[in-house]
Order: structure tokens, then sequence, then C-alpha cells
């Protein structure tokens, strides 16, 4: 029997998000979103509703949002659906409450950090986490030419390249391997 569990949710942020740590040193956050539906009655009144959903997000994720993330900021959160049951100490019933586990999140509104409450994730985090990748592939490219390139220059070096007026041979083109019926679009 299948069985499918994702949760895809853009709202706002409605606190300021807090890390806080286990134990065994893992990060985790409780973020609350606030996610508003606007719909029209009958009669052409407009109308807007509002539902809070509590996210959770663990690790890496949990310290990015708390470091960049500000009340008000809009968030387009992915994850799936958990169900926490416990035994409320006052009056010893059960109680329950369904919450989100986060498995992904992306900044949403503008760049800038006057942006104000429907601001984004701002400029800072976007250009930082670019920056880091960015360095490493010039660090990469500053250190060692590419592999084919490795491979090629000692044999230029030991073996002058003959030059030749004509063309060269047919056959040393290869031809395109065929298409795949994967491939084909529709």
């Amino acid at each position: 029997m299948p069985n499918l569990n994702k949760v895809m949710l853009m709202g706002n942020l409605t606190r300021d998000p807090e890390v806080r740590y286990t134990p065994k040193g893992t990060a985790v956050t409780d973020i609350g979103l606030a996610v508003n539906r606007n719909y029209t009655l009958d009669d052409g009144e407009r109308r807007e509703e509002t539902t809070f959903v509590d996210v959770t997000f663990w690790g890496r994720q949990a310290e990015v949002l708390c470091e960049y993330m500000k009340k008000g900021r809009p968030l387009y959160v992915e994850g799936r659906l958990n169900l926490d049951t416990w035994e409320d100490k006052q009056s010893g019933q059960q109680r329950s409450r369904l919450k989100v586990i986060g498995d992904g999140f992306q900044f949403l509104g503008g760049r800038d950090d006057n942006s104000g409450g429907g601001g984004g994730g701002g400029g800072q985090p976007q250009q930082q986490q670019q920056q880091p990748q960015q360095q490493a592939q010039q660090n990469y490219q500053q250190s060692s030419p590419p592999p084919q390139q490795q491979q090629q220059q000692p044999e230029q070096q030991q073996q002058p390249a003959p030059q030749q007026s004509a063309p060269p041979p047919q056959q040393q083109q290869q031809a395109a391997p065929p298409a795949e019926e994967d491939d084909i679009p529709f």
C-alpha cells in the first residue's frame, strides 16, 4: 500500500528562531509559521484566515535558520507531518499535537536588509552561501588545470604535433549515441 507524508508551506515567521542543542550536540529549533488564506464569500465579502503551524528543524538547517531569519520574514518549508503524544502532568490526560518536521527550506523575499516584515532571508545568507562555493572553485582552478589538460601536456612536450593541411579523416569523428526512449521530449 503506497504512503505519502509530504508538506509544503509558505508563510511568515511568528517569532525569532532560537537554537538549542541536545545532550549529544545536535542543533534543534522550533519555529512558528503563519500561513494566510484569502477568500471571498458568496456575497462578495473578502476574508483572510491565518493558520499557525509549528515546524521543527534539526542539525545545520536549525543553525542557519537561527542565524539568518527574524520574526515576520517569509519562508518556504518542505517537511512531513508528525503526531506528538504525551501525558499532561497536571490533569494526567493524554494530549496530542500535529506538527511538521522540516526537511528543507528556502528563504523568500528581497535581498536587501531594509525589507522589514515582508522581506526575505536577506542578502547576506545567499551571498555567504555562494562565496565559499565560488572561493573553492577559484582555488581549484588556480591550483591545477583540469585532468584532461594534465594528461595532454606530457604528450605534447614529448612529441610535437604534426602539422596537417588536410582535414582529419572522417573515421575519427564519433557518431552521437542513439537516443534512449527516456530522452524523448513530450
